[in-house]
């Protein structure tokens, strides 16, 4: 049951320009003082025993335990879910600060090796939990509500109940789980290690991506081209990746008898099949209301015949270029937290003043953002790539939010903070919609709302459409990949199968544009993760029109349901806000949401 904190990734953060101000890097000595540090060395030695006295003093003996045993048992493997976390926590950060780093990599896996030895002989927990009797369980939880609060994560647990192997099998699996970690590693370090030449600039993956917002079209093309052309020359490192990648899940998954590829992420998710196809239908019957109908206006705005794709992301001709410096970042976000309520505002402030947020563009960071929850007795940290696009504000937005949640959720403890990801997405979607409409209630006149309106339902877009349109492309991957290794021209042509249908009429296709699957960490790190934006976006809007309705006591129910972390399904969550997401009408709530904006859009050109 040993929990290891993962970050919240999001890929597709903006990036934007130079004369930022002071930009924060993380202090990590609240987690180590650095890879000598006497109490990493210390905590490694306590979780070597502390497993090995585990495993001695349970395993082939849950059965025996009564409820107060349980619980003991339980908080024992909290402890250890808890120390394993810190360590782990420390060697990723520093990771992702420098991945073309040898040694911080080399710590890295030294420190994965050294858990997964150390936790082996845990494996039989879960296996033997799953083995226990309903009916003897429920009359614990009877019998001891400290334990029946850990019945949410039991009741997670034993729902691998039927695709369980055998103990041998497991711990197998368990000890081979550092080599899919290496494939993760090789994609990482090669998207860090890439190289592009723009205009005789030589640029990481971060600034490049970041010119196809640049105001000059011709710049924006070049940067697209550059981009494609060094995705090609490096395609069969991804492709390798990728196969081998969908190949081990394959493999484990039929193994365990997961009757699809995405079962699995829906158990971890917590959520149900069925509500996971409503939110992915849903979504693509609305392509022709939302982004098709959105890049026809964008279209005649730019004034072209046809759109490219290094104009998707490209700003308004009314838009002035400007760079956001990191002070008014900051004042902008905390304003909007602080306004919704003064606690978000608190919460929030330790990101800015402790060292808990790293935001610069540096050699060797990984791309994109996250928000990364370390272990609940310790605080999250935020990884940014800041150069100042107003786009950057709400991705500092998102993040924050994150974190806010993730500092709430961790009164639960390591077992129940953790929120699927389904969930996770919301105060970071509904952080970035507070700092939207405060932005937006202070526009000074209709150019301004414009394109505050155009640039948020580009976000959302992105949140929405594109994210379910990864989905689709994920679930034709991994289908293709049942029936054999996949060349990267098969890839290819996956991924322009649900381009031009998620994007619209108003698109053509550059050659070099079927290769940008390859960049996307979500698909490596975390197979099917990306329809977990598209439903906290759907959610979250729902809120919020919740929110405006009817104000009252709407801040208190929030952050209750915030604090309830993993606690609680999100039927339970929702239900106090008068909300289900299981009713496919729910996703149509949302959705209207984007419409509307789209709606004022077009308003604007009568």
């Amino acid at each position: 049951m040993i929990h290891l904190p993962r970050p919240a990734r999001d890929a597709d953060a903006a990036s934007g320009s130079e004369h930022l101000g002071d930009l924060p890097e993380w202090d990590l000595s609240d987690l180590y003082s650095g890879e000598n540090a006497p109490e990493l060395a210390r905590d490694l030695g306590w979780l070597q025993k502390a497993c090995a006295d585990f495993a001695t003093d349970y395993e082939n003996k849950l059965d025996t335990l009564d409820a107060d045993g349980l619980l003991e048992c339980i908080r024992r493997d909290e402890k250890i879910s808890n120390i394993a976390g810190r360590i782990m926590s420390f060697a990723g950060l520093r990771y992702h600060q420098e991945t073309t780093d040898g040694g911080r990599a080399k710590f890295l896996s030294d420190c994965q090796e050294k858990i997964t030895s150390y936790t082996t002989p845990l494996v039989f927990f879960t296996l033997e939990l799953n083995r226990l009797d309903e009916d003897a369980l429920q009359t614990m939880y009877d019998e001891n509500p400290d334990l029946a609060r850990y019945e949410p994560v039991i009741r997670r647990i034993r729902a691998m109940k039927p695709y369980q192997l055998s103990d041998e099998l497991e711990r197998f699996l368990h000890d081979m789980g550092v080599v899919g970690d290496a494939w993760e590693r090789l994609f990482d370090e090669t998207i860090a290690g890439l190289r592009f030449t723009v205009a005789d600039e030589d640029l990481g993956i971060e600034s490049t991506l970041n010119l196809l917002t640049d105001p000059d079209r011709d710049r924006r093309e070049t940067a697209a081209r550059e981009l494609a052309r060094v995705f090609g020359q490096n395609i069969r490192i991804f492709a390798r990746v990728h196969n081998t990648a969908a190949k081990e899940k394959e493999v484990v998954d039929r193994w365990r008898g997961m009757p699809t590829p995405q079962t699995g992420r829906h158990l971890a998710n917590d959520v149900e099949p069925e509500v996971v196809q409503a939110l992915r239908d849903a979504v693509v019957a609305a392509y022709p209301r939302l982004s098709h109908r959105y890049y026809e206006l964008k279209r005649k705005w730019l004034g072209l015949d046809r759109m490219q794709v290094w104009d998707r992301n490209a700003p308004l001709p009314i838009e002035e270029p400007r760079t956001v410096n990191w002070a008014e970042a900051r004042e902008t976000v905390m304003n909007a937290y602080t306004a919704f309520d003064t606690r978000m505002g608190d919460l929030a402030a330790p990101f800015f003043e402790r060292g808990w947020i790293d935001a610069g563009v540096k050699p060797g960071k990984a791309p994109g953002a996250f928000a990364h929850p370390t272990v609940t007795d310790v605080h999250p940290y935020v990884m940014l790539n800041y150069l100042g696009k107003p786009r950057d504000v709400m991705t500092l937005a998102h993040e924050v939010g994150h974190g806010v949640h993730q500092v709430l959720a961790g009164e639960q403890g390591e077992l129940l903070a953790s929120t699927p990801l389904t969930l996770a997405e919301t105060a970071s979607v509904f952080g970035e919609m507070l700092t939207f409409r405060r932005m937006l209630d202070n526009a000074s006149n209709g150019t301004e709302r414009k394109i505050l309106l155009a640039g948020k339902v580009e976000d959302m877009i992105n949140t929405v459409v594109r994210q379910i349109a990864f989905y689709d492309f994920e679930c034709k991957l991994h289908t293709a990949r049942r029936d054999g290794e996949l060349t990267p021209d098969d890839i290819d042509a996956l991924w322009m199968s649900v381009q031009a249908e998620s994007l619209g009429p108003a698109f053509d296709f550059m050659q070099g544009y079927e290769a940008f699957w390859a960049y996307v960490p979500h698909f490596v790190h975390a197979p099917f993760y990306v329809y977990a934006y598209a439903f906290g976006d759907g959610l979250v809007n729902a809120l919020y029109a919740v929110y405006e309705e009817n104000p009252a006591g709407f801040q208190d129910k929030y952050f209750e349901m915030l604090k309830a972390g993993g606690s609680k399904h999100h039927s339970e969550l929702l239900a106090p806000f008068g909300l289900d997401a299981t009713d496919p009408a729910f996703w149509d709530k949302g959705l209207a949401m984007i419409e509307g904006m789209i709606d004022e859009l077009e308003a604007m050109e009568t």
